[in-house]
């Protein structure tokens, strides 16, 4: 982009600091706008989990539930089970690694209903020194791959899981690259 005055000359953004690499974002948060649908299931989520101690909330445009770990694999059940929610598509299931800041990682699976056309979000928190939480492949088989990517990359261990053997590394790989304590040779922050 040139300016008038300075012929020849390019703008550009300004650096990014120090306080904004990789490990300390300093972003500001999108305020959540749940549809009609979203708010609906937030109010019927507490009476289809009331066995469970957990926590509604929203984000962006999804619905939140923080759930134990230890209890993930019923909850999902019941998530995909209960006629009311018909959660029968994990549309993904990710590791987001807080261990820097907070010494653990939440296991976060996306949900959807394709009866009711409404989707969320399920998060169980482990501990980044023994991540281990059951394995959801009873209840959607579709993640035996997604739990076995996830062992690759940081190490949690879904218990009962049917083969968690190497999916993406080569064999002897040592470490958990998806980590942020994992050494990125040659890796510089813009």
């Amino acid at each position: 982009m040139t300016t008038g005055s300075d012929e020849g000359s390019t703008k550009r953004p300004p650096p990014i600091t120090a306080s904004r690499g990789r490990h300390a974002p300093d972003a500001d948060q999108a305020p959540s706008r749940l549809t009609p649908k979203g708010e609906a299931l937030s109010v019927l989520l507490p009476d289809v989990l009331t066995k469970y101690e957990v926590e509604i909330g929203a984000d962006i445009d999804e619905v939140v539930c923080h759930a134990p770990a230890s209890h993930i694999d019923a909850i999902a059940g019941i998530l995909k089970s209960d006629e009311r929610t018909s959660f029968k598509y994990l549309r993904l299931l990710c590791v987001v690694d807080y261990e820097e800041q907070e010494a653990a990682f939440d296991v976060v699976y996306h949900l959807y209903s394709l009866e009711h056309q409404h989707k969320m979000v399920l998060k169980g928190r482990v501990p980044a020194s023994d991540p281990k939480l059951p394995t959801v492949t009873t209840v959607w088989r579709g993640a035996d791959w997604y739990e076995r990517e996830m062992h690759d990359l940081f190490g949690v261990e879904f218990l009962g899981h049917p083969d968690l053997r190497t999916l993406i590394l080569p064999d002897g790989f040592e470490g958990y690259p998806g980590r942020k304590s994992y050494p990125l040779h040659d890796y510089d922050e813009f």
